[in-house]
């Protein structure tokens, strides 16, 4: 297992993490990434006075999305190599034993190909698929019930863009559609029947190239996002915030453009962005954490929330192979 102690600059960016969910205690304090191509993931603890970072095997040579269950110490993944979700368990005691692999506890069916994100609702879990060969070209959205022994699939719906990621905000369903600079949104996702499914509104960002990841903070009512723009470069990525998004949104009519002027960029040489894939957001400490795949062979990039459009440089990068996907946990 690979421990790393966190350099100063590093430190200084995720003493304060954030949660997806916006609580503001210091419980816990954990950061998890998944990777396209070592077959590890990795759990930083930043509650510890000198965090450290802990990478562990698992059970997938590819995995995309994640997600930490912090009542039941397990932790969850897309496994884009055995196209399933794959539940590992004993998180803290394979920490606290220094293990190098996370035992894999159970896992679902094998009902999609090509994953691409994981987002949690209670004991709903989401798993989209982007269109490939190997699915005969279909973009779906998966949703199962989590049980103390497995997933049970309980709906497939399918859509009519490219997925990418994906955030769950209660009933609220909002997604970014691949290839393109737009963002969707499913009121009563939950409610849809099986088949296709249409979202109740699409709007795009105005100066966005290729959404990819996203994620909402409810608590801030802030929405950021990444742009990859294009695949093959490591220089042309960005971050986009948009504060006041549901008034923002409600501002924009459907098929609409969120202008420039509503928004706060990140871009620019010092960024080191070239391909963000995920994000996540602390509302409380006011930072922004970026899985970057591309830049460096992968790092895991900390920016403090911008108040202005801005070229800077992360207060904090580690180097992490293949990144994919990174998951923050305040609790």
């Amino acid at each position: 297992m690979r421990k790393t102690i966190l350099t100063a600059a590093l430190l200084s960016g995720l003493l304060i993490s954030c949660s997806n969910d916006d609580n503001a205690s210091n419980r816990q304090l954990k950061l998890f990434t998944t990777s396209n191509t070592s077959g590890k993931v990795s759990v930083t603890d930043l509650s510890m006075a000198s965090p450290m970072t802990y990478s562990f095997t698992v059970a997938s040579a590819d995995a995309d999305g994640a997600y930490y269950f912090s009542d039941s110490d397990e932790f969850i993944l897309a496994s884009r190599s055995n196209n399933k979700i794959e539940l590992y368990d004993g998180v803290t005691t394979a920490i606290m034993n220094n293990a190098t692999s996370l035992p894999l506890a159970f896992a679902s069916t094998s009902d999609f190909n090509n994953a691409r994100e994981i987002a949690v609702y209670g004991d709903k879990v989401v798993v989209t698929q982007d269109q490939n060969a190997a699915n005969s070209n279909t973009n779906k959205l998966l949703v199962y019930q989590k049980t103390d022994s497995g997933f049970m699939l309980l709906n497939t719906y399918t859509v009519d863009f490219k997925v990418w990621g994906i955030h769950l905000d209660g009933n609220t369903m909002y997604a970014v559609a691949d290839l393109t600079s737009d963002v969707v949104v499913f009121n009563n996702f939950f409610a849809n029947a099986n088949g296709a499914i249409m979202p109740t509104k699409r709007v795009s960002i105005e100066g966005l190239v290729r959404t990819h990841g996203i994620t909402y903070a409810k608590k801030t009512d802030t929405m950021v996002l990444t742009d990859v723009g294009s695949a093959t470069s490591d220089t042309d990525g960005g971050v986009i915030v948009i504060k006041n998004f549901t008034t923002v949104l409600a501002n924009t009519s459907n098929m609409g453009t969120i202008a420039t002027a509503n928004q706060l960029r990140i871009y620019g040489s010092a960024t080191m962005l070239g391909n963000p894939l995920d994000v996540a957001y602390d509302s409380a400490a006011k930072k922004i954490y970026v899985a970057e795949r591309l830049f460096g062979g992968g790092k895991v990039l900390t920016f403090d929330l911008p108040t202005a459009n801005v070229n800077a440089a992360p207060i904090a990068s580690r180097d992490e192979a293949g990144v994919s996907s990174v998951f923050l946990l305040r609790e």
